[in-house]
């Protein structure tokens, strides 16, 4: 008999069914008792061999060693122990020579003790979607892994505890209740920090209002001390929640981490990422031996911040423009090419200079010339003018300080920004990825961003005296279709293409 037991595999972050097939073993005195696994498998999966059969002799079941195992599609590579409890299941099915006519609805995975208990596995959201997407009615799994995968709707989630009671679900003998889909996306996160917390910086707060309104990158850059992290740690508080769409997206990332067992099995909170300026190109872009998403796609849907840009290697910095322009991050290896979202709204804070005063009105600069070239050299131009906006961030005075007057709250900021987001939505319906203005394409632009003539006159000037390349010029007519969506006008005027102008005042090239 040969038995077969649907399970799957992940690849980056999505996931590819696999067809678990077990058969006996011919055994004689040239090939003693064994089980072997054919299809594929890595170190992990060939060694669920003596995991399973320790497992099935501890549940009760049989001491079962004859056995064929092969893991279809034989092409595909199998990593992890997730195929430890369909590999056991196939073995009692093939031993015991019973068959189970629900099995075809299932998709079952998990990893084994050896005292036949459950342990939760990776990447278990993309199995769920995988499943749903491939008609199948439920998915088996750990019970740790139940409330992840409950994230599906329309998909039945079974969690057992362990090998015994996984088996007697599917023959009957003691169903599992399935855990409902409860998940609600409306809340708003309670952050712990508010826009309300900063004293002064108008315009710096109007620059990240833009960038949230119509996810655009930016760049603080100003002397210490004037609150330019305090600035980018608050922008996930002025985001729109994340859609359920986007928390699907965002969570089969972090899941594939391993980062969702646990407390927290879903993301509800838009993603805010802090790397340390010594992060290794693996450790941003993503990759490794076993390839794993970086802190690029850690950020999907949410806030890449880069404290001390400059201070990062040029190397790791220049990795991320591919990236920047398309969404995502392909990754390619010999043992395979996988693909990563990575849209995300970058933001970077720099000082003007190696001392940090460069211009600054209170402290006089210690740099030579030498030193400043040097310094601003460390970001290449290609990546700066993937920046939408470039802007300084000046000290604050003391009185502005010691004001007792109310700041705006991060509540206020972000019901604009919902408004803004709400008419790019409706704007991009039925292009796919595009869901703010910083996505849009060449041709989107033309239709979208109508400039009249007099307008048209202002950019072309600014064009020609400081020197924007043709990216530079799109950004431009994305920030200024942000501004109008942000004061709900339809037609981009000459004001909105200036204050788009002034928000890149930092990048304009010297003239000479």
């Amino acid at each position: 008999m040969i038995a077969k037991v649907c399970s799957a595999a992940v690849q980056g972050v999505e996931a590819q069914l696999v067809e678990v097939e077990v058969g006996q073993r011919v055994v004689s005195e040239t090939s003693p008792p064994s089980n072997i696994i054919v299809g594929l498998p890595d170190a992990a999966v060939r060694e669920s061999s003596e995991r399973v059969k320790t497992a099935l002799k501890a549940a009760g079941f049989f001491d079962g060693n004859s056995h064929i195992i092969n893991l279809a599609p034989a092409d595909l590579k199998k990593e992890g122990p997730s195929f430890d409890l369909p590999i056991a299941i196939g073995m009692a099915l093939c031993e015991l020579k019973q068959e189970i006519a629900s099995l075809e609805d299932y998709l079952i995975v998990g990893e084994l003790s050896l005292d036949g208990s459950l342990r939760p596995v990776k990447g278990i959201l993309s199995l769920a979607v995988a499943a749903k997407a491939h008609g199948k009615r439920a998915i088996l799994l750990p019970i740790e892994n139940a409330e992840e995968a409950s994230l599906i709707s329309d998909l039945e989630v079974y969690g057992a505890s362990d090998l015994t009671q996984a088996w007697n679900h599917l023959t009957g003998q003691e169903m599992i209740s399935p855990l409902e889909h409860t998940i609600n996306f409306s809340t708003t996160p309670d952050y712990p920090v508010d826009f309300s917390e900063v004293k002064g910086q108008a315009v710096a707060k109007r620059s990240i209002e833009i960038a949230a309104a119509g996810g655009h990158n930016l760049l603080l850059s100003g002397p210490p001390g004037t609150g330019k992290s305090m600035l980018a740690q608050r922008i996930p508080t002025i985001l729109p929640p994340l859609t359920e769409a986007e928390a699907i997206e965002t969570t089969k990332v972090y899941s594939v981490r391993g980062l969702t067992n646990g407390g927290a099995s879903f993301i509800r909170e838009r993603p805010y990422r802090s790397p340390h300026h010594t992060i290794s190109e693996p450790g941003l872009i993503g990759g490794g031996s076993a390839i794993a998403p970086g802190e690029i796609s850690m950020a999907h849907n949410g806030v890449l911040f880069l404290d001390e840009f400059p201070e990062f290697k040029r190397s790791t910095l220049e990795i991320l423009r591919q990236p920047l322009e398309d969404g995502e991050v392909t990754i390619s290896r010999a043992s395979g090419t996988l693909t990563f979202p990575s849209k995300f709204i970058l933001a970077a804070a720099m000082n003007p200079c190696p001392c940090g005063y460069y211009g600054d009105a209170k402290v006089q600069c210690k740099c030579n010339p030498f030193q400043l070239e040097n310094y601003q050299n460390r970001l290449s131009g290609p990546i700066m003018d993937r920046i939408d906006i470039h802007i300084t961030v000046p000290r604050v005075d003391y009185q502005e300080l010691r004001m007792e007057t109310e700041e705006e709250s991060s509540s206020d900021v972000r019901q604009r920004v919902i408004n803004a987001r709400s008419l790019q939505a409706a704007r991009y319906q039925g292009y796919d990825g595009v869901y703010c203005n910083a996505h849009a394409s060449g041709k989107l632009l033309k239709e979208h961003c109508q400039l009249d003539e007099a307008t048209h006159s202002v950019l072309e000037r600014s064009m020609e005296r400081f020197g924007y390349s043709g990216r530079a010029h799109n950004r431009i007519l994305k920030l200024a279709r942000t501004i109008a969506d942000l004061d709900g006008q339809v037609q981009i005027s000459q004001a909105h293409v200036m204050e788009a102008l002034n928000l890149r005042s930092n990048d304009r090239k010297k003239e000479g």
